[in-house]
């Protein structure tokens, strides 16, 4: 008799994965559903503690959400809170108007790291819609692969597409990463050319500015600044 176990627990496993995440998915739009509810009664306070656990905790968010932050927070006062919640709205909707916002928040006329070229648009576009172009590749490979066991006799014609989409669905689930962004929080800040308190500076700036992290060297980021490289003390940067 056919051993079904091997079987049965493959599926038994994806369909526990799928329920917790389905549940896990389901408690989160839950608790937005109930900070937005928040927001509409204007219980500023209440909705933001909800949005940022979201946040923070949770890694959850959504644009609207994100303007409704920096609503709540520059209505406080916190002008550079509310500057990061807009810096990471601005990632995924680089309105110019966005940009004019935080310059009146932070009181600076010309801010560094927020110009987009062509390439960075294209870029934008495939991290939106990474996962549905990683699965149409996957499913294109599968697809030259279910042709190969249906026509053997035609196997070696089908195997180079299928070895192509296999390249392009790993590159795109694998090689595709969105840019480590940054905004600047400290004010003043001084930006350096080595990672050391003894290096030059480039220059001393205010909150505000975006800049791409490059990699980590103990308490300073390597960061790029322009068209060179930078460093900033961790304490004066947020990830976005």
């Amino acid at each position: 008799m056919p051993n079904f176990k091997p079987f049965f627990l493959t599926k038994f496993l994806f369909i526990f994965f799928a329920i917790c995440q389905y549940s896990n998915c389901h408690a989160d739009q839950e608790r937005l559903n109930i900070a937005d509810s928040l927001f509409a009664s204007r219980q500023y306070k209440e909705a933001l503690t909800h949005y940022e656990s979201l946040l923070n905790e949770d890694q959850v968010y959504s644009p609207a959400m994100l303007l409704k932050m920096a609503f709540i927070t520059e209505g406080m006062g916190n002008f550079p809170q509310a500057t990061y919640y807009l810096s990471k709205y601005y990632s995924y909707n680089p309105n110019p108007k966005v940009i004019e916002k935080i310059k009146s928040l932070t009181n600076q006329s010309n801010l560094i790291g927020y110009a987009l070229t062509d390439q960075d648009q294209f870029l934008r576009i495939l991290f939106d819609y990474q996962q549905e172009i990683t699965s149409v590749f996957s499913l294109l490979m599968l697809g030259f692969l279910i042709m190969m066991l249906v026509l053997p006799s035609k196997r070696n014609g089908f195997l180079l597409p299928a070895s192509f989409f296999l390249i392009l669905a790993f590159a795109s689930n694998n090689l595709l990463q969105q840019p480590d962004l940054a905004i600047v929080t400290g004010s003043p800040t001084l930006i350096m050319d080595k990672p050391t308190a003894a290096g030059n500076m480039i220059r001393k700036v205010d909150a505000g500015h975006r800049v791409v992290v490059k990699s980590s060297h103990d308490i300073w980021y390597e960061v790029k600044w322009g068209e060179r490289t930078a460093y900033i003390k961790k304490s004066n940067l947020s990830k976005i």
